[in-house]
């Protein structure tokens, strides 16, 4: 399942990050059980917070929803890092979690989200289908658009 998995991140013309280090008094990731939870990824790129501002002022729909994306990629990337480079072992993504820092009276939450939720299906297939949350904040750390953390089923 991993081939599957890498080969479909190289047709969407995605190349993993080296996973981030936390930027406080956390760890990136915890692994109990089965269950994998990811801490909050923002839209990181190149080492920096590339999207910032408020959606629906600053950050137009298609800026958050690539926002959204980058968030997801750096999901994978620590869960990558979480499971020894195999990310073949998830079996399910149980939920994720977005939090938009949205203008006052911005109420599409939901379809910026739809950036990770859209690519962490199209990576994973029919595990990565999953429950979620877009909620809107007032801001969020680094002044990022976007905040995404997620709960992963893996095989142990």
């Amino acid at each position: 399942m991993s081939e599957v998995i890498e080969s479909r991140l190289s047709e969407l013309g995605i190349t993993l990050p080296q996973a981030a280090s936390p930027a406080a008094n956390y760890v990136a990731y915890v692994a109990t059980g089965n269950l994998l939870f990811v801490s909050g990824q923002l839209p990181m790129e190149n080492g920096k917070v590339a999207v910032t501002g408020l959606v629906g002022a600053d950050v137009d729909l298609a800026s958050a929803q690539r926002a959204a994306e980058l968030c997801a990629i750096n999901i994978l990337a620590q869960a990558k890092a979480a499971l020894d480079g195999d990310l073949g072992r998830i079996t399910r993504v149980v939920k994720l979690n977005g939090f938009v820092a949205s203008a006052p009276g911005f109420i599409e939450q939901h379809l910026v989200i739809n950036g990770a939720s859209n690519l962490i299906a199209n990576v994973l297939g029919a595990p990565g289908k999953h429950a979620r949350a877009a909620v809107g904040m007032a801001a969020l750390p680094f002044n990022a658009a976007v905040e995404i953390d997620a709960v992963l089923e893996i095989a142990l």
